[in-house]
């Protein structure tokens, strides 16, 4: 498979295929240009975005899918007719050893519980709860999960000044803007998944149901303290006192965690290329059957910053 996957996000803009050369034309006359032999896959967010019908034949041609995305959730998926189901991969997921998918999940769930108490750290450094926190964290556990949760969202009510926030779907309040990030976090997750030919029905550990798209609820689940970090920064620097609306400026700021620069395996990158490298680890894993190719987010060599 080709390395790239391009993400096409210019408000509006002409995308092409020119002498084998992957063109996008912005409305300022900014033209940018990648072989499209590199190319594994283009995701289209852009609202505006014109492709031309030799695009299409030739990502055909050379293997490329297209994901077209609408507020940044995925609602096409254009393959060559070679590549409309990937056998290989698809045979690979649904066979893994029950032991094999609780290991991905063990290790999904130690990075979530260990990003969760890193961020608990940065945001009230001296808090009681750190410690029991921290410690379960650390647990080889499967069940810490909950109350890893519990220690979690205590600190995070008093670091955002809210001692009665409690976290759940629909609690409103803050709960809110962590709802609309989260899904624009999923939106994300969903792009590099169909992107990279995984189907996001076959999870791990979330359980499969109508509509649902387990394999991405799982694979986002180190990335939520990152939402998390940003919807606290807006509370205490930039809402109004005790204004939980979700406007445009809201929208504006939380999405902007996808460009912020996190550690991933002694480098540094845009969390948005993150997410896909931690997505690619994860392929490799299902395809190779050993887990230890498979890579989930910690930021042990960055800081909470942005």
């Amino acid at each position: 498979m080709s390395y790239h996957v391009v993400n096409i996000d210019s408000p509006e803009c002409s995308v092409s295929c020119s002498k084998g050369q992957l063109t996008c034309r912005e409305a300022d006359g900014q033209v940018r240009q990648l072989p499209l032999e590199d190319v594994a896959a283009i995701v289209i967010t852009s609202f505006s975005a014109h492709l031309h019908s030799h695009l299409l034949l030739e990502s055909a041609r050379h293997g490329v899918s297209l994901v077209i995305c609408e507020r940044f959730q995925p609602v096409s998926l254009l393959l060559p007719a070679n590549r409309s189901s990937d056998t290989l991969l698809t045979k690979a997921a649904l066979s893994l050893p029950k032991r094999t998918t609780e290991t991905l999940w063990r290790k999904t769930l130690d990075a979530k519980c260990l990003n969760q108490a890193l961020l608990a750290r940065h945001l009230v450094p001296e808090h009681p709860k750190l410690e029991p926190l921290e410690k379960t964290a650390r647990r080889k556990s499967l069940l810490k999960e909950s109350p890893c949760a519990r220690y979690y969202w205590q600190i995070f009510a008093d670091a955002i000044g809210a001692t009665d926030f409690r976290r759940s779907r629909d609690g409103g309040g803050a709960n809110d803007l962590l709802n609309f990030g989260y899904a624009v976090l999923l939106s994300l997750i969903l792009q590099k998944l169909f992107a990279l030919g995984l189907d996001p029905t076959l999870g791990i550990s979330h359980e499969t149901r109508e509509r649902a798209t387990p394999l991405a609820y799982d694979l986002m689940e180190p990335f939520r303290p990152c939402v998390d970090w940003r919807v606290a920064r807006w509370l205490r620097e930039e809402a109004p006192v005790g204004q939980t609306r979700i406007d445009g400026r809201f929208r504006r700021y939380v999405t902007e965690f996808v460009v912020e620069r996190v550690g991933y395996l002694e480098l540094e990158m845009p969390l948005r290329n993150c997410l896909e490298e931690v997505v690619r680890s994860f392929r490799k894993a299902v395809l190779t059957k050993q887990t230890r190719n498979y890579q989930p987010w910690t930021p042990s060599n960055s800081k909470w910053v942005g």
